[in-house]
């Protein structure tokens, strides 16, 4: 079968993958289309470390082909969305709700794929650039038939970290005001989310002046290339600042632009040793900075309730959607994706 494989040093788009069979509480899903995010990009450019060979990507949706013993909440001929958190769902933190901290999700690699005879990584437990993946159970969520499924990949990385990074993290409430540093994906879907939780005022910053149209369609009440002009907006600050380009002087911008008791919530990505800087004294303000990963989800509950929140119009997926692209261009895909001139890149099967 076809995949997009990482061997440490370039991609290729090869034709000759293996893949096993599900053992118990697995599934095995017939991938239709999976989205470019900009993690697949940082490990080819090595600011997310991670081993090679591997099979890339991690943001996708498919059809369920078979499942191993003791799965039963879906079947073969479901549609699927897929996330990326292989949680145990027994420890303490998968039993106070927050699954997005548990231990045996973060940096365990499987190894169910083969390549003339020899194991290939998954990234991210899901690797959604092949023709078919496996997942755990608790990976696969069941949505309505009726999703386009290369709207409905992109849930499960995009939409579940920019719009759970605003409900669930920093619980964004009706009227209040939100800055958003940086609108790719990650950036239109926190604006999105604060559009769905009754944020008043949200101001989107990017040096692109191609992405104003996109950052209003999504909610954005207002659009600036420098964040020089948000005092001008919010003479007072903002009650959240949202980092979603992960560059470390954006993280100090994020943290200037606060209110008083104002958070500054971290989404973007710097290389693994990257340090940012603050004035200590301006955080006795009652200010925070949070790190969020992957939107504090629960992807069981959260991908359910947004494809039916698509479903009603009030959340935007296909107009995420700007190209699709056949695996076999994804050079092209990457390459459109590095340069912004895409919001969701998808490729399909």
């Amino acid at each position: 079968m076809r995949g997009v494989v990482f061997d440490g040093k370039r991609t290729e788009v090869v034709d000759d993958l293996e893949i096993r069979d599900p053992g118990p509480g697995e599934v095995l899903v017939a991938v239709a289309a999976a989205g470019l995010c900009h993690s697949d990009l940082s490990v080819i450019d090595g600011t997310i470390p991670f081993p090679a060979p591997v099979v890339l990507g991690h943001e996708g949706a498919g059809v369920v082909e078979a499942v191993g013993a003791g799965v039963s909440h879906v079947a073969p001929g479901d549609h699927v969305s897929l996330s990326t958190l292989a949680n145990c769902g027994a420890c303490a933190q998968c039993d106070r709700g927050r699954p997005t901290m548990c231990r045996k999700a973060i940096g365990m690699p499987g190894q169910p794929f083969a390549r003339r005879g020899k194991p290939l990584y998954q990234f991210a437990s899901n690797s959604a650039f092949a023709e078919r993946t496996l997942v755990k159970a608790v990976q696969a969520v069941k949505i309505p038939a009726d999703i386009p499924l290369t709207s409905a990949a992109l849930i499960g990385c995009g939409v579940l970290t920019g719009v759970g990074a605003v409900l669930n993290r920093a619980k964004v409430d009706r009227g209040d005001t939100v800055v958003v540093i940086g609108t790719g994906g990650i950036g239109l879907n926190v604006i999105q989310g604060a559009r769905i939780a009754g944020a008043l005022t949200i101001v989107a910053v990017d040096a692109n002046p191609a992405k104003e149209a996109a950052a209003r369609q999504f909610g954005a009440t207002h659009f600036l290339t420098s964040a020089d002009g948000v005092r001008e907006i919010l003479p007072g600050g903002a009650d959240h600042a949202f980092e979603c380009v992960g560059r470390t002087e954006l993280i100090r911008t994020a943290i200037d632009l606060l209110d008083r008791h104002g958070q500054a919530i971290l989404l973007g990505v710097p290389a693994a040793t990257a340090e940012a800087s603050f004035l200590v004294s301006s955080m006795y303000l009652d200010k925070s900075i949070l790190g969020c990963r992957y939107g504090s989800s629960r992807p069981q509950r959260d991908i359910a309730l947004y494809a039916e929140l698509y479903r009603e119009g009030r959340l935007l997926l296909d107009e995420l959607v700007t190209t699709t692209y056949p695996v076999e261009d994804f050079d092209r895909a990457a390459d459109d994706a590095h340069h912004g001139r895409v919001a969701r890149g998808v490729l399909v099967f």
